[in-house]
């Protein structure tokens, strides 16, 4: 599997969706910027959490920009298997598998 690909695809598919629905995506746009600045969590911890939640759902693309975004925040590869750790709890075997998945984006996204 190319997680590289995977991020590409995405941000390609996001494009044409802001090309369809630019007022909805710009709105949503803020909503994740308001969500990150500020309050009681530091980003890092914020987007731990956003990946535990993708995990969960089972949302491939979500992890994949999750996982690089943590990246880019410093995280280290046993602070994202903690959260990994939680997420399988939290959501049984699917989320085993995808945690599975999280882990091997991680790893490739890492190099």
């Amino acid at each position: 599997m190319n997680w590289q690909e995977k991020i590409k695809d995405t941000r390609l598919g996001l494009r044409a969706l802001n090309g369809a629905l630019p007022d909805t995506t710009r709105a949503f746009g803020a909503l994740g910027a308001a969500v990150k600045q500020g309050g009681e969590l530091d980003y890092k911890t914020k987007e731990f959490i956003a990946l535990g939640i993708s995990i969960a759902i089972r949302c491939e693309p979500c992890i994949t920009l999750h996982t690089e975004a943590l990246i880019k925040a410093g995280a280290s590869r046993a602070e994202f298997s903690d959260v990994l750790a939680m997420a399988i709890q939290m959501g049984g075997g699917p989320s085993m598998m995808y945690a599975a998945k999280a882990l091997e984006c991680f790893d490739e996204l890492s190099q």
